[in-house]
């Protein structure tokens, strides 16, 4: 609405009730001067009068003050926002006000100096601050803050939205039309000198680490006498001299044991050599004819030096778990690896393996029943270990049930063998249901052939007793089963079928097994030695010779194991369409239309490859129940394991998988090329 061409100013708020009051007293006084005229009508008109001429003079008091007023008001107003811009212009802390949009409307003299632009910019603010986008910028009523850098300050950026609907109900001098407009204030603090002093109070924090030489008695066994001081002295120079070129203190704990103490800003040059020591140390040669390996365990970041140690020690036993010859990182539940490039040394001792066949013999002995499980998709190792379990606890005269989930083409006709076998309970397999009812605080579960525990059969029964055991012979990860009373893990031995066969031997004087039991036993270890080609040594043939005397037949063996013909020719067409990547890589994709059990043949296929001549590694690609499976195998040049753990997988130096969802086979295949061309610019393969 307009007044002789201008806009008609409305007033509101206290103003507007201030300046109104004397008509509100008009309207009081005309209702007194009803009443006088009810009581006399002279007076009556004489009031009337009176109120006339008050209401005249109110009238022209309020058309005189009032633009006064507005012009009074308006110059205060003025210089307050004068006064206001000067200070937040001249303000220390960088400050902005953007729209909805990022787009940038104001900022005073500290924030333009920050970002190096003056007053007049008005882009959006991601050209200035790529971190600040449209996905962190706040909603309505939010507050937000990020870390940021420019150049090289650090900030930390609030945010903070503000409705314009907010900030006019506060200012009621005047009417305003309500909107829906908005704005977003940005403040940056800046961060780089606390940054600073917390990196250097960080890099000037001690970190623990321990490392043991792996081979150090079969190393000394392999040179003369007379030489083996100085080859001791050799290594012990070695890693002197290493750990002092990092300002470390090195104390020798036992012959082949050393604790070390470094600043943790030392810790990144290790990681950009990848523990060269561990590279260093095998050029120590004085005619031995055996390499030697170290170990390495550092734990950092603990709320005390003494966790520090605890994650040391606990990442020095990861290492030797996972085979040796590499180094391990532990921070609180990080965990990084290195280096793990050299087959394990075969043991020559058997001492370890008595030791753990009586405390699992006491175990046994100690509860009412033993319930056995292997891993998911259950194999013939994990198959043939666990009846090696189950005769085991048999001899103890104790109930013994194996678990199995679904049963693949590969075992059912090892599992038909028992069943309906009159030497057999009827119970001796179980589904998972039936094992959660058998299990309780008075059972034992032995789990073989995995040690994480998302990979065995019935995860839930790790949580219905506090008596687990594990035999494995995979490398550990971070992923594994925590609370086991007794775990055997040893990444040496061929399969777990090999660790069970040993086992049995010290489990009880003149232990005799049925022809089956040792077929399947004997199976395994076939199966994962590739025809006793991969990983075998002194102690598997052993181990096969005392299935032999216990009536384990090859030729029986060996006609379970054929193949029908569809799976025959995936086989070889997964060889055949094989790609070799970096001219030592064997990618293939295995066809599993009409296959029972595609994976078996895609194991094989991968386990064909490595015939190839100049073929590092083979990896095969299976697609099964909308799952991808990789089957990866090596010989001794490359570590299969470190690669698969790259795709959240595991195993050993030389068979390992991995399992992907949601991807296709192609996908799968771009995938392994891309970690593997990563892992090769790294120097980790």
């Amino acid at each position: 609405m307009k007044k002789n061409g201008r806009p008609k100013v409305n007033y509101g708020g206290t103003l507007k009730g201030y300046l109104q009051w004397a008509w509100y007293m008009m309207i009081l006084l005309a209702v007194m001067n009803v009443l006088v005229y009810m009581t006399d009508t002279t007076a009556g008109m004489i009031v009337s009068v009176f109120i006339v001429i008050c209401g005249l003079g109110a009238w022209a008091i309020h058309r005189y003050y009032k633009p006064r007023i507005l012009k009074e008001m308006t110059s205060f107003a003025a210089q307050y926002a004068q006064v206001q811009k000067s200070i937040l212009q001249e303000f220390v802390i960088p400050y902005a006000i953007l729209d909805v949009d990022g787009n940038m409307l104001w900022m005073n003299e500290a924030f333009g100096k920050v970002v190096g632009k003056d007053a007049s910019y008005r882009r959006n603010i991601v050209a200035l601050i790529p971190h600040i986008n449209r996905n962190v910028l706040p909603k309505k009523d939010e507050e937000k803050e990020v870390e940021i850098q420019i150049g090289e300050a650090d900030f930390a950026a609030r945010m903070q939205w503000i409705s314009m609907e907010t900030m006019m109900e506060d200012i009621q001098i005047v009417d305003i039309p309500r909107g829906k407009n908005a704005m977003i204030a940005v403040y940056l603090f800046d961060k780089t000198e606390i940054h600073r002093y917390i990196r250097e109070n960080q890099e000037q924090r001690l970190v623990a680490g321990l490392i043991y030489i792996d081979n150090y008695d079969e190393a000394l066994e392999s040179i003369d006498e007379g030489r083996r001081s100085l080859m001791a002295a050799l290594i012990e120079r070695k890693i002197n001299k290493y750990m002092t070129n990092m300002d470390g203190i090195v104390k020798k704990l036992e012959k082949d044991k050393y604790f070390v103490i470094f600043q943790q800003k030392r810790l990144h040059e290790l990681e950009q050599n990848r523990f060269s020591l561990l590279e260093e140390v095998k050029t120590v040669n004085i005619g031995n004819e055996m390499k030697v390996t170290l170990s390495i365990g550092i734990g950092l970041n603990g709320n005390s030096y003494l966790q520090n140690y605890e994650f040391a020690r606990v990442a020095i036993e990861l290492a030797l778990g996972r085979g040796g010859d590499q180094a391990v990182i532990k921070e609180n539940d990080q965990i990084s690896y290195y280096g793990g490039k050299s087959q394990q040394v075969e043991k020559s001792t058997r001492v370890k393996a008595r030791v753990k066949a009586q405390a699992l013999r006491e175990f046994i002995g100690s509860k009412e029943n033993v319930v056995v499980m292997g891993h998911k998709n259950t194999d013939i190792d994990s198959f043939g270990a666990s009846v090696g379990i189950y005769r085991a606890a048999k001899l103890m005269d104790k109930k013994a049930h194996i678990v199995l989930g679904d049963i693949t083409a590969s075992i059912r006709p090892w599992v038909n063998m028992f069943i309906n076998n009159k030497d057999y309970d009827e119970d001796m397999f179980v589904n998972h249901e039936e094992a959660m009812e058998l299990v309780s605080e008075n059972s034992v579960v032995v789990v073989v052939d995995t040690n994480r525990p998302k990979m065995t059969e019935c995860e839930q029964l790790l949580r219905q007793t506090k008596t687990i055991v594990v035999l494995d012979h995979h490398r550990q990860s971070s992923d594994v089963i925590q609370n086991a009373v007794l775990s055997y893990i040893e990444p040496y031995a061929s399969s777990a079928c090999e660790m069970v066969a040993e086992v049995l031997q010290y489990f009880a004087d003149g232990i005799k097994l049925k022809a089956t039991e040792a077929d399947c036993i004997y199976a395994g270890m076939i199966i994962d030695t590739n025809n006793f080609v991969t990983k075998t040594g002194v102690r598997t043939f052993e181990a096969a010779a005392f299935l032999r005397r216990c009536g384990a037949d090859v030729t029986r063996v060996r006609k379970m194991f054929r193949n029908d013909m569809q799976s025959y020719k995936a086989r070889a067409e997964a060889v055949r369409m094989a790609e070799v990547f970096e001219n030592a890589y064997a990618i293939s994709i295995c066809p599993s239309e009409n296959l029972e059990s595609p994976t078996i043949v895609g194991a094989q296929a991968a386990n064909e490859l490595l015939n190839i001549i100049g073929i590092k590694a083979s990896f095969v690609i299976t697609e099964y129940n909308n799952r991808i499976y990789i089957s990866a195998r090596a010989i001794d040049e490359v570590n299969v394991q470190i690669i698969m753990e790259r795709l959240g997988g595991g195993g050993h130096m030389n068979i390992a998988g991995a399992q992907l969802d949601g991807v296709t086979s192609e996908e799968a295949k771009e995938e392994i090329k891309r970690v593997i061309s990563e892992m090769i610019k790294e120097g980790a393969i």
